[in-house]
């Protein structure tokens, strides 16, 4: 009998993926893309959508007009699921923003407080790839729109009008018609017709991770994502073939992708490994799929403890249980992107729009940051007004203090110059 395509294993045998998000030679290279646009704009933008595109003679700014056009092409059919996937994404991007507020609290001699700012522009990246990902347009677009960003450019190597037209949907003012590195570069810095941008968010190829991870300090990035992920974990009481069917899918994102059981139960982890093939048989993405299960593997702990522990190892992008009581396992997991709880609520359902963003942290990072949110795009700014300096006199004894004890004499002159 062969082995399956999924391994089997245990926990003390299961490596957590752990890589750097970008490779050093990628790097490099992107590095001199990144600088050729930077130095020369427009015309190293478009030399590099000829070299890397293969295209020459198309324009690299739509506008609204053209948007519009894009969607009104669309069938009907299609213009309706793309509001309604909107309309999910907007109406939580609100919900997080509308969980904010500004604040403001007494100190000695006065008051201090933060208050909340949207960025003024945002970059949108949506990849192209083989088939058109029109549900990463509206992640992106649609949530800095609900943050309340004044201009939003989405970039995205695809024309497709599905493209275009969520662009138009989500609010976009302009569509930057690149990708790669490239793409990312006229974002950071500007060209004809686009001013640079504040922050860039969006998920992209290692070209565009890379460059990502060149400009951040020039403007803001939401995180440099790697493969997709998803761990299922699961006890006795799960269906295999739903499992299998969530793995799968996962797989079938590029060769790349991790997807991951970890399970208390052995006939459980048997019977997804079989199910997996099983499903691979009919699958029309089996070819990518299959390689990416080689990436994962079904791991069987001895414990509930132990199954935790893989997790929180795994700190996965996704994470859905699918157990008993999934909201007490949830409670003791500290790392994850994003949950979903319980059999029904499969992880496709969020890459679709059901509300919780689909940009969600990978390869371990979920141990420090969360996903794109409308949080992303807000700005915390913190204010202090003094207007009782007599009653300030600790706090500036205290400054003078401190100033002098690190050396800053014209520190403590400062605060000496505002005694009472």
């Amino acid at each position: 009998m062969s082995e399956p395509t999924l391994r089997v294993t245990d926990a003390a045998s299961f490596q957590a993926p752990r890589e750097d998000p970008v490779d050093p030679e990628t790097l490099a290279q992107a590095a001199t893309i990144v600088a050729d646009v930077r130095r020369e704009g427009t015309a190293g933008l478009v030399g590099a959508i000829e070299r890397f595109e293969r295209r020459a003679g198309d324009p690299v700014l739509l506008d609204r007009e053209e948007l519009k056009a894009a969607f009104l092409r669309l069938e009907p059919e299609t213009r309706a699921l793309l509001e309604r996937t909107r309309d999910r994404i907007a109406r939580f991007a609100r919900a997080q923003v509308a969980c904010l507020s500004p604040l403001e609290v007494e100190i000695e001699g006065g008051r201090a407080g933060h208050d909340l700012s949207p960025v003024e522009r945002a970059g949108c990246y949506a990849p192209g790839g083989n088939f058109p990902l029109p549900s990463s347009v509206l992640m992106t677009a649609v949530t800095a729109r609900g943050a309340g960003v004044r201009s939003v450019v989405v970039a995205t190597p695809s024309n497709d009008d599905r493209m275009l037209g969520a662009a138009w949907l989500a609010g976009a003012d302009q569509v930057l018609w690149a990708g790669g590195a490239h793409a990312i570069s006229a974002l950071a810095y500007g060209v004809e017709g686009l001013d640079p941008v504040d922050i860039i968010v969006g998920p992209g190829n290692r070209w565009v991770t890379a460059a990502k991870a060149l400009v951040v300090g020039r403007v803001g990035i939401d995180m440099l994502a790697g493969p997709s992920e998803l761990v299922v974990a699961a006890d006795a009481s799960a269906d295999p073939e739903v499992v299998a069917a969530d793995l799968l899918g996962q797989a079938e994102h590029d060769s790349d992708a991790v997807p991951v059981l970890v399970t208390t139960s052995r006939p459980l982890a048997l019977a997804v490994a079989a199910a997996c093939d099983r499903q691979l048989e009919t699958l029309p993405t089996a070819a990518i799929a299959r390689e990416s299960l080689h990436n994962g593997a079904a791991v069987v702990c001895a414990s509930r403890e132990e199954l935790v522990a893989v997790v929180n190892r795994c700190a996965p992008e996704h994470l859905e249980l699918q157990c008993e009581a999934p909201d007490a396992l949830l409670s003791e997991i500290e790392h994850y992107g994003g949950a979903f709880i319980g059999a029904g609520a499969a992880e496709v359902f969020g890459d679709y729009g059901a509300g919780p963003n689909h940009v969600l942290p990978t390869g371990g990072t979920a141990r420090y940051t969360g996903g794109l949110s409308a949080l992303t795009f807000i700005r915390v700014r913190t204010w202090m007004k003094l207007d009782d300096l007599a009653g300030a006199h600790a706090l500036q004894a205290d400054t003078i203090a401190l100033a002098n004890h690190e050396g800053l004499s014209g520190h403590a002159r400062s605060a000496e110059a505002r005694r009472g």
